[in-house]
């Protein structure tokens, strides 16, 4: 069975300037923890990026008609063979699967975020906790 080898928690109020302290707190667990394991820049930027999706998606979408001080929570676990990103929002929650995939060149209000985070990252789940919260779940392998 393969182990975890370290995790890290943030919890942050829904406002989008918080985005920067985010993506710190992200880079400095990866400096920590996944240079020395053999990471690409390739694949952190990705994982960055997917992270950056999910926050701002949970903030402007999700807790759109909440009050700021509403929190994100945000978990990071590295395992032997994959990363985990975990993001919990307090929204009402949706069915990615609903979301029309923009056609390339067709303007389109929304929904490229998804697609987005898909294409960035191995697998991306969405589900509705038992805690009434929302959790998106970002993975991404090692690919050693």
């Amino acid at each position: 069975m393969l182990r975890m080898v370290e995790r890290d928690h943030l919890t942050v109020r829904s406002e989008l300037p918080l985005l920067n302290k985010v993506q710190q707190w992200f880079e400095q667990f990866c400096l920590q923890y996944l240079f020395q394991r053999g990471w690409s820049d390739n694949q952190l930027y990705r994982l960055n990026l997917a992270l950056a999706e999910g926050f701002t998606n949970a903030v402007r979408h999700a807790h759109e008609a909440l009050p700021p001080e509403t929190t994100i929570d945000i978990e990071v676990s590295l395992w032997v063979d994959r990363m985990e990103i975990r993001i919990w929002d307090h929204g009402q929650p949706f069915n990615p699967d609903a979301i029309a995939e923009p056609k390339p060149g067709t303007p389109q209000e929304g929904g490229y975020g998804w697609f987005l985070l898909r294409r960035l990252t191995d697998r991306v789940v969405y589900e509705r906790s038992p805690d009434e919260r929302n959790c998106l779940l970002i993975i991404e392998y090692s690919h050693q």
